[in-house]
C-alpha cells in the first residue's frame, strides 16, 4: 500500500474531448462546436465502433458484446420501457428476486436532446443477465413496476428543494441488501465550476423500501462546493459489496461528473460500516482506512487516507468479484476506461490497465484496444462471468443537438 502521497498513475498530455454535461446547460442541451475531440474520429465512427457484437475468442466460439448499445436505437427494448435515451445504466444486483436493475443518470423519452427529458435518476430492470457475453442486455421493465420510466426522486431540476439551488442530482452506484435498496448521488449546483472546485452542492444517500418506486432521503447530507465543503471525499460513492467479513465496504472521492474538476488529483479513499448501522443512518458508526503513525489501519479517530491518486478520475466503480476486488474508472486525463484488482478493499491495488480508449493510435498502452471516442463511465457489472472476465457499462456522448444525446455501451470480457 502507498503512502497517501505517493502517485500510482503518471499524467499523459491532456487529449480530452471537452466536458458532455454543458450540454444541460439549457436544461434540454445545447450544441457544441466542431473539433472536440483534436485528433480523434467523428461522431459516425463512434457510433460504427457502437455496433452489435462481433465474434470473440474463437477458441471457444465464445459471442463477446464490443460496444453493443443497450438504448438509443429506434424499438430496443429500453425504449419499450419509455426510455429512449440516457447515461451511466450502473448495474447492480436485486437480490430479493435475482434480478438485475441498471440506474441511469439523466434520460430522455426518445434519442434527440430535443425530445422530453425524464429527469434523473431514472430505472430499468431485467429479469435475467447472461453472463457469459453471448446475450446483450435486455431491459424487462421499468420502475414503478408496470409503469413507464421516470424519474425516482421527488425533487424538481434547476431549483431550490432545501437545500440550495441544485440543476440535477447523479447517481453514482447502487445496492441492495437486507430488503432495501440505496443509491448514493451528487446534487450538481452547477456543470461548469470555475477552477478549482467541484460544483457540487451536496451528495447524499437515498433508501426504497418497495426495490426501487418510492425514495426517501436520509436526513444526513455530505456538504458540497456551494454549501462551503469543496472537494469533499464524499462526493462520489462506489459501493464494493458486503464482504464475507460481515463489512460493507465503500470507495468514495471527490465529485468529478464534470471531467473537468482541476482539483480531483485521482484521490480514492475507503471506509467500511456495518450493514445495520447503514441501514440505520448511522454514518458515524464508519470506520475508516488511514495512514497513522507510518502504518495503515482502521480507525474511527482519523479520516480515510487517500489510497490512489495521481491522474484526474470521473466515474468510478468497485465490486467483489469472486474473491477478487476489481477497480474501473474513466481516467479523464489518459482518456480511458482503466481497471485494478486487489484480493481485499485495503490490500495494494495493481496498476491501471487501460481497457477500451478515446483513441487507440496515442499512446502506446492504447495500442490495439477497443476504441469508443466520447467515453466515460464504465460501471462494473456484479454479475461478471469471474474476475478475469468483466462486463462493464461505458457511456458515450459527442455533444451534438441532432445526434443521441447518451448511449450506453456493454463490453464484455475484460480482464483486468
Amino acid at each position: 500500500m502507498p503512502t497517501p502521497s505517493t502517485p500510482s498513475a503518471p499524467s499523459q498530455p491532456d487529449r480530452r474531448p471537452a466536458t458532455r454535461r454543458s450540454a444541460l446547460k439549457a436544461g434540454v442541451g445545447l450544441a457544441l462546436g466542431a473539433g472536440l475531440l483534436g485528433a480523434a474520429p467523428a461522431a459516425a465512427a463512434a457510433r460504427d465502433n457502437a455496433r452489435p457484437p462481433v465474434t470473440g475468442n474463437k477458441k471457444n466460439a465464445r459471442l463477446l458484446q464490443r460496444g453493443t448499445p443497450l438504448c438509443d436505437q429506434p424499438g430496443d427494448s429500453a425504449s419499450s420501457q419509455g426510455l429512449g435515451s440516457g447515461d451511466l445504466a450502473i448495474p447492480y444486483y436485486r437480490e430479493h428476486d435475482s434480478s438485475w436493475g441498471y440506474v441511469f443518470g439523466d434520460a430522455w423519452t426518445g434519442i434527440q436532446q430535443t425530445d422530453e427529458y425524464i429527469g434523473s435518476p431514472v430505472m430499468l430492470n431485467q429479469a435475467n443477465f447472461d453472463s457469459s457475453g453471448a446475450t446483450p442486455i435486455s431491459f424487462t421493465w421499468a420502475q414503478p413496476t408496470g409503469g413507464r420510466a421516470r424519474q425516482l426522486f421527488d425533487y424538481q431540476h434547476r431549483q431550490n428543494n432545501g437545500y440550495g439551488d441544485e440543476i440535477s442530482r447523479i447517481p453514482n452506484d447502487c445496492i441492495e441488501f437486507g430488503g432495501r435498496t440505496y443509491i448514493q448521488y451528487t446534487s450538481v449546483a452547477t456543470w461548469e465550476p470555475p477552477a478549482g472546485y467541484d460544483g457540487s452542492l451536496m451528495s447524499g444517500v437515498a433508501y426504497s423500501d418497495d426495490y426501487g418506486v418510492t425514495w426517501n432521503d436520509y436526513p444526513y447530507h455530505w456538504p458540497g462546493d456551494t454549501q462551503g465543503t469543496n472537494q469533499s471525499m464524499y462526493g462520489m460513492w462506489s459501493f464494493a459489496g458486503i464482504d464475507p467479513d460481515g463489512w460493507l465496504y465503500i470507495f468514495s472521492k471527490r465529485w468529478n461528473g464534470t471531467h473537468v474538476n482541476t482539483g480531483d488529483g485521482g484521490a480514492i479513499q475507503l471506509f467500511r460500516i456495518q450493514p445495520n448501522d447503514f441501514r440505520d443512518g448511522n454514518f458515524g458508526a464508519q470506520q475508516n482506512w488511514a495512514y497513522v503513525n507510518n502504518s495503515w489501519q482502521w480507525t474511527k479517530s482519523a479520516a480515510p487516507s487517500a489510497i490512489l491518486s495521481g491522474n484526474r478520475i470521473g466515474e468510478f466503480s468497485v465490486k467483489r468479484i469472486g474473491n477478487t476486488y476489481c477497480m474501473s474508472y474513466f481516467d479523464v486525463d489518459d482518456y480511458s476506461i482503466c481497471t485494478r484488482t486487489a484480493p481485499r478493499p485495503d490490500a495494494a491495488w495493481t496498476a491501471p490497465t487501460p481497457q477500451i480508449v478515446g483513441n487507440n493510435t496515442w499512446p502506446a498502452s492504447h495500442w490495439g484496444k477497443p476504441q469508443t471516442p466520447y467515453l466515460y463511465g464504465g460501471y462494473i457489472h456484479p454479475g461478471s462471468a469471474s474476475a478475469t472476465s468483466l462486463t462493464l457499462i461505458v457511456s458515450q456522448w459527442n455533444g451534438k443537438l441532432n445526434e443521441p444525446p447518451y448511449w450506453v455501451l456493454q463490453y464484455d470480457g475484460i480482464n483486468p
